[in-house]
């Protein structure tokens, strides 16, 4: 595979062209011309008020122009305005706003003019406009009481900022609020909800809006969001929040970005699809963003004008907004006018010819006036959007203005008339020399100048003919093409530029060379796991240029490994690994050309052979030293087996046997093919050297040590690193560092020579020689004063170098003041500002950590009750001088002082500075009880909320019916005094459910609401028929009987159970078949079937201390139906003298019901209706 990489030469020939069409239009900068504006403010300029306004107009000309400036359409008198300056030798206006000028004061449009005796140009009109950052405006933020499932639209009403502010949503921890299909922000700001989630309930949705120019973030208050869960939840097919309605429109200019955007409410999640009715979307300029909601096209055209469509879907159906959007166009090129220069007596035209949608009007200007009342000139005629010159005459010269205007915007062009009578002139330097690879276009310049328009001809040679045909192409600016430049193409060409003034030639030289060919290009190759592969790149080039040769792997840059060796036209790859799998090219490079060729290289494993085992080397051995010297050492050794895995490389370790014995350290690895090393040393080390061969299985043994070798001793090398001064006490400094090791100490007798002065004082350096230890202590030194300190090591044989200074500071002291003029801005009922001077730098006696405020709440305003004080501390670091105090409880009295803090501790408190927060929204009332139902009214009791956060001014009191389906009827409000905490409501439809809705209200606005539901009790008719059915005389009658036959069939049961003495029934039974006490038979089926069942419960009753129980029998209390503990007296119940139980059904008595209101009793018909409905 072989590329072949030239200079474009279509490429070249449309850049050179380009470029010298641009110069030749230039008039050479020592020859009189008009004034030409070369860099001018924007037009649309936005300033930053607190800086300095710099409006750029700069110009060229000769003679170099003076400038002027207009301002809002009349003369702007530069002198007489102090704030503002003209730079030398320019146009540009410096307005001095950081010295008492107001940016306001200078918002308008300015113009500039750049004049000398040939013409006057002018700059577009700049309007000045400072940024501005408006504070959010203060509003009354309900909170949002959702229901689960439905849509939300969190409004942020942004302030109108200039330029507007970038919009984002984040909470109190400053974390941007996440975004998905379900929740997503609008182009408008707003944060909207397809539908919400139990999740999405949390009170910190806080709006920003970044103001970029000024650097400044704005905050809106934060929302509070509750979701409330209502089951089932009901799902809905989606509706668009935004846009509203069927139809909307859209105008967009010609070049911008088209923005379209659709968010739906539904659940599930709507899906947003977008179609353009009638046509395609544009291919490679449409984007989707925010989860398809917003449709993005840019650099649109009028092409892109129609009717979009988006379409939102779920499961239960879908909805469709389609908006027409016109593309307009503010004024663009066509041709716009260019300078024109003509010699006296010739003619010539500037034309102007614009765009836009609506159609632009073309109007004329003569420098910088309009050109109906410009001085007439008789060679000069307008023809719409041309200027006809007839026989121009030196005072034909002049600057034309072209503005070119719709409703959208205006373009305006300066040109110029330069009336020059000039001979030729050749601006290409002489014997300019180009190079160019055989078979590709050689283009030769000669940019000219003159005036009349000098004609152009080419002669190859001094003396050669004139050069024509199809093998050259003549550009306008002079430039001579040879398409396919050949070898015998190769010598000097002669350019000529003549007018009716003269004639002047200049010579350049070319030369072809030979192209450069990869004559053996890279193979594919096939290679196994740790063999040997190379690849070939033979070349061919021209013996004048020099080649370089860069091989790549798959298309980057070769790894930094040593198994990769790169010849002079070879790459060969030492024990190939699976990560060498890959594409390699060969790239070679001259000034002229470059060509590449590529091959891919495979590995694959190696073929199993059964009886290979892969395993770790063996050790190396005989290991030798020769070459010993001071500061190095030769280290031999012979590899032990590589065991089936050829070895990559070879770690050597030292062992210190004079500082650190039986110790090895790592010192150096080479690579397997290597077997002797150069090895440096350290003087006064007693070196042994041990050596750990490496595979792809993993590490051998390590050999064993080669003899030993003791360098001589030297001055230490290095000095303590890490050294540092820092104060323990205020009258002390502490001086450390981090000790030489062993064998950094190059000899015995390590100590350290440790050196101070104090910084800024014309003081000599103070000395003292230590042990071998990491601490200095100098004492008596003034509180907290920086000092130069330096450690220095030596041995018995001298001082290490001189060591680098680094400054410490002496010990820090408590600050000695507090910081004056706290001052408290409270900003709204949960967040006040702090304010506070610094104090100076000398009194803190540290290194400055911060400040510290200390604030606590003092008394609640709504409450006379007092708790105990809990101080609050925010720290805020640096020299900081305000601070925020967040999570303030609303309508208290607060106190706070300020501390100054340094790495010793706190200073004294500022004087206590009281302030109060406002009033704000209170908690939920503390309770609320529904009792007294009756058929028409209700009686509700309520507590005061636990936090009032104000003076409650009333209770907000809401309900409405239910029906059985749980449908909500109308919604009824009533206004409670704040002094009440009870109310009747009356008539009120009987029987039917209500909810209540009940909340505080401050002056400030209406807090959380707590619900509760009651029902109202039937209608007269049914109550009285239960009243007489339950007090008619027969009914309790019959209840006395049902009761007294069922009494005495108990005690008969248990007279006959209980015959015999102290045994239990069922153990009677067992032993006496007696007939007297076995069940009746089917004649007398009742007490036979109800006995069965007692004794069958009997069974598991526990039994009295004394009784026997038959020893296949066992007694559980948790099997048992019965116990003695549901009985009347517990497990205190009474026996006979014989030990039976008497009494066990007169006296039981009732269970605990199993819900609050239900009963034990058999059920009456009025309960078996109330439990119907």
């Amino acid at each position: 595979m072989t590329k072949k990489k030239s200079i474009s030469a279509s490429k070249a020939s449309l850049v050179l062209f380009l470029c010298q069409m641009i110069s030749a239009l230039d008039v050479p900068l020592d020859l009189s011309q008009p004034p030409t504006i070369t860099q001018q403010s924007p037009k649309d300029y936005i300033v930053d008020p607190r800086e300095n306004i710099v409006i750029q107009c700069e110009a060229k000309g000769k003679p170099p122009p003076s400038f002027s400036w207009t301002r809002n359409g009349t003369h702007f008198d530069i002198d007489k305005d102090a704030q503002v300056t003209m730079k030398p030798n320019s146009g540009t206006l410096v307005i001095n706003i950081m010295n008492g000028g107001k940016a306001e004061a200078y918002e308008g449009v300015y113009q500039c003019t750049a004049r000398n005796e040939r013409g006057a140009a002018i700059s577009n009109n700049i309007v000045i406009r400072p940024s501005r950052s408006p504070l959010w405006t203060k509003e009354k933020l309900e909170p949002n009481q959702v229901r689960e499932g439905d849509s939300l639209v969190l409004h942020c009403r942004p302030p109108v900022g200039l330029p507007p502010p970038i919009i984002f949503w984040m909470d109190n921890a400053f974390q941007r609020l996440p975004q998905s299909e379900r929740v997503s922000q609008g182009l408008n700001g707003d944060l909207y909800f397809s539908n919400v989630q139990p999740e999405d309930t949390r009170e910190d949705y806080i709006c920003y809006a970044r103001f970029n120019h000024t650097q400044t973030i704005q905050q809106k208050q934060p929302i509070s969001v509750k979701v409330f869960s209502t089951r089932p939840v009901t799902e809905r097919q989606p509706v668009l929040l935004t846009p509203t309605g069927s139809t909307s429109t859209k105008v967009e200019l010609r070049g911008n970005v088209l923005l379209l955007e659709c968010i739906a409410a539904g659940l599930p999640t709507p899906v947003i699809r977008w179609i353009k009715e009638g046509g395609e979307l544009p291919a490679n300029r449409t984007f989707f963003e925010n989860f398809k909601k917003t449709l993005k096209i840019i650099d649109v055209s009028e092409a892109d004008s129609g009717n979009y469509k988006c379409i939102a879907r779920n499961i239960l159906g879908s909805a469709h907004h389609v908006i027409s959007v016109t593309v307009k166009a503010a004024p663009y090129w066509i041709t716009a006018p260019r300078n024109l220069v003509l010699s006296p007596g010739e003619d010539g035209t500037l034309i102007c010819r614009a765009n836009g949608n609506p159609k632009p009007s073309i109007s004329w200007l003569a420098n910088g006036v309009p050109i109906a009342i410009a001085p007439e000139d008789p060679s000069r005629k307008v023809d719409g959007d041309t200027i006809i010159f007839s026989h121009v005459q030196e005072r034909s010269s002049a600057v034309y203005q072209c503005n070119a205007s719709n409703e959208y915007g205006y373009l305006l062009a300066n040109a110029f008339v330069n009336v020059l009578a000039e001979p030729p002139r050749i601006l290409t330097p002489a014997n300019k020399l180009y190079q160019v690879i055989a078979d590709s276009p050689a283009l030769l310049d000669c940019a000219y100048f003159g005036s009349p328009k000098p004609e152009i001809e080419w002669f190859k040679g001094v003396k050669g003919s004139i050069l024509h045909g199809s093998e050259y192409i003549f550009h306008d600016n002079g430039t001579l093409e040879i398409p396919v430049a050949q070898k015998d193409s190769t010598g000097a060409y002669t350019c000529v530029a003549r007018n009716k003034l003269g004639k002047i030639q200049n010579e350049v030289q070319l030369e072809i060379k030979d192209p450069t060919v990869i004559i053996k290009q890279p193979e594919y190759k096939v290679i196994q796991r740790y063999g040997q592969v190379s690849f070939e790149c033979i070349i061919k080039h021209d013996s004048t240029l020099l080649p370089t040769v860069i091989w790549l792997k798959d298309n980057d840059e070769l790894p930094d490994d040593e198994r990769f060796l790169v010849g002079k036209d070879n790459l060969t790859i030492m024990n190939v690994t699976d990560k060498d799998d890959g594409t390699y090219t060969c790239i070679v490079n001259t000034t002229l050309d470059s060509v590449s060729a590529s091959a891919v290289l495979t590995v694959v494993a190696a073929p199993p052979t059964p009886a290979i085992i892969y395993a770790r080397p063996n050790p190396p051995f005989d290991l030798e030293l020769t070459g010993q010297l001071e500061r190095s050492v030769e280290l031999s050794w012979i590899p032990g087996d590589e065991n089936n895995s050829p070895i990559t490389n070879f770690v050597i370790e030292y062992e210190d046997g004079l500082h650190e014995p039986g110790l090895w350290h790592y010192q150096t690895e080479v690579p397997g093919t290597q077997t002797t090393v150069q090895l440096k040393l350290s003087p006064y080390v007693n070196y042994s050297f041990r050596v750990i061969a490496v595979n792809e299985i993993g590490r051998s043994q390590p050999s064993e040590p080669s003899e030993q070798y003791l360098t001589k001793s030297a001055n230490p090398d290095e000095n303590p690193s890490n050294v540092q001064g820092i104060g323990s006490e205020p009258d002390n400094l502490v001086i450390t560092w981090e000790s030489l090791k062993g064998f950094q100490s190059n000899g015995p007798g390590l100590q350290y020579k440790v050196s101070w002065r104090q910084k800024d004082v014309d003081d000599e350096w103070t000395s003292v020689i230590v042990a071998n230890v990491s601490k200095y202590i100098v004492s008596g030194t003034p509180t907290f004063v920086p000092y130069e300190i330096k450690v220095q090591a030596l041995n018995d044989l001298g001082y290490a170098p001189e060591p680098s200074e680094v400054i410490g500071h002496s010990g820090e002291d408590l600050p000695m003041v507090a910081p004056g003029n706290v001052q408290v801005h409270v900003i709204n009922s949960t967040l006040a500002k702090v304010h506070w001077d610094p104090v100076p730098l000398k009194t803190v006696r540290g290194h400055l950590q911060g400040y510290k405020v200390y604030y606590w709440k003092v008394q609640s305003l709504s409450r006379r009750s007092r708790r105990h004080v809990e101080k609050k501390i925010l720290t805020f670091k640096g020299n900081k001088t305000f601070g925020m105090l967040p999570g303030l409880e609303p309508y208290s009295t607060y106190k706070l002082n300020v501390r100054v803090a340094n790495g010793k501790g706190e200073g004294p408190a500022s004087p206590d500075k009281v302030f109060r927060t406002p009033e704000g929204v209170p908690s939920s009332p503390s309770f609320l009880k529904i009792t007294n139902p009756t058929l028409d009214s209700l009686t509700l009791e309520w507590g005061s909320p636990t936090h009032p956060n104000g003076v409650l001014t009333s209770y907000i009191l809401k309900f409405q019916p239910i029906n059985n389906t749980h449908e909500l009827g109308p919604l009824v409000e009533i206004r409670i005094p704040a002094n009440e905490s009870s109310l009747i409501l009356k008539n009120l439809n009987y029987s039917t459910r209500y909810k209540f809705y009940f909340n505080a209200q401050t002056s400030v606005g209406s807090g959380n609401q707590i619900t509760e539901e009651a029902v109202t009790i039937m209608d007269e008719a049914m109550a009285s028929r239960q009243v007489d059915i339950a007090t008619q005389g027969w009914f309790i009658g019959l209840m006395c009987a049902v009761a007294l036959l069922i009494l005495i069939l108990l005690i008969v049961c248990f007279i006959r159970r209980n015959k015999g003495g102290k045994y239990p029934v069922k153990e009677k039974e067992d032993a006496h078949a007696d007939p007297e006490i076995q069940p009746m038979k089917e004649d007398d089926g009742t007490f036979g079937e109800y006995r069965s069942l007692e004794s069958d419960a009997e069974d598991h009753k526990p039994l009295k201390k004394g009784s026997r129980t038959p020893s296949d029998r066992t007694v559980k209390k948790e099997d048992s139906d019965d116990s003695l503990v549901d009985y009347g007296e517990g497990v205190n119940g009474q026996f006979n003298e014989d030990g039976s139980f008497i009494g066990q059904y007169s006296g039981k008595k009732e269970k605990e019901p199993a819900e609050g209101n239900e009963s034990s009793e058999a059920p009456s018909p009025v309960n078996a209706m109330n439990s119907f409905v």
